[in-house]
């Protein structure tokens, strides 16, 4: 899963931007998604794998504070991420012509830092309150990696600061940004039903099934771990951790390739163009380097 992970993310990366029909708004957050999951999980799946193979599982405090502080922000990013996505369809399909003035080049930039830096910055108050408590019982985190409600269950203070936090961060970078992607696409779909041609109806539909696909898996298994009633198997919930911080990003390059033409065709034609210049590079084939011609 890890691996699959790695490549097709990077394969999304690349072809996101080696193909200059690629260069697209939609594309630009494609693969800042990917890079997301790139970084997501390889914050702890390494060395959760080193884990699952050794007998003494350890990791130190502060390797811990950074893994429950990356973990954090960017699984907060990838969700503010999702809507700015989803406000990019909304743009491209119900104000098509005024999409090239709105989705400019400098505006993209600047939702996708404001996207990354409000992850990080609710990441670090979430941090800095977690490890200002004081922690005097034991040290074993019944978990797979330093997830910040497995973290909070060895404090042996107050925790109900950090869980208000928790509970406004959740409402303000999950519950939005959920919204206005269903806001969004309501909008779509009322838009894209009035359009007369059956075939511009399946184009309109096709640009925005691979981004509903991904939200759907992502807040489906989000919510379920956040939202659920208190499990009573602890190990119920590092099941679903890594189906959210494993599985799922290992689904997003496959579904955007199956479900997305224009990353197929993309992919396709820079693998025909690499062979094509292999193929330039060494035109003939010859037995003997005095019989061979420059080609």
């Amino acid at each position: 899963m890890y691996l699959v992970t790695l490549l097709g993310n990077t394969a999304i990366v690349a072809v996101s931007i080696l193909d200059v029909r690629l260069h697209t708004p939609m594309y630009f957050f494609l693969g800042n998604l990917s890079v997301l999951d790139i970084c997501y999980t390889s914050t702890f799946v390494p060395l959760m794998l080193v884990h699952l193979l050794s007998a003494q599982k350890t990791i130190s405090f502060i390797g811990c504070a950074l893994q429950m502080y990356l973990t954090l922000a960017l699984g907060s990013t990838e969700c503010l991420l999702l809507a700015v996505m989803a406000y990019d369809r909304y743009v491209a399909i119900c104000q098509p012509l005024r999409y090239p003035e709105i989705m400019n080049g400098q505006t993209c930039v600047w939702m996708a830092v404001l996207s990354w830096g409000t992850g990080f910055a609710n990441s670090l108050l979430q941090s800095l309150l977690t490890w200002s408590l004081p922690f005097c019982g034991h040290n074993i985190i019944n978990h797979f990696f330093c997830e910040i409600l497995a973290v909070l269950k060895l404090a042996c203070g107050d925790i109900s600061l950090n869980a208000l936090m928790l509970v406004v961060a959740t409402a303000v970078l999950t519950l939005a940004p959920l919204l206005l992607i269903c806001l969004s696409y309501i909008v779509i779909l009322a838009t894209i039903l009035r359009v007369p041609s059956a075939a511009g109806r399946r184009k309109a539909f096709s640009t925005c099934s691979a981004h509903i696909t991904v939200v759907v898996v992502f807040y489906g298994t989000i919510s379920f771990m956040y939202f659920k009633p208190k499990a009573k198997d602890p190990d119920l919930d590092k099941i679903i951790a890594l189906f959210y911080g494993v599985v799922t990003p290992s689904l997003n390059p496959i579904i955007y390739s199956l479900r997305n033409a224009e990353v197929k065709a993309a992919a396709l034609a820079l693998l025909w163009g690499g062979l094509l210049s292999r193929k330039m590079a060494h035109p003939l084939c010859c037995s003997s380097p005095l019989s061979c011609t420059a080609g």
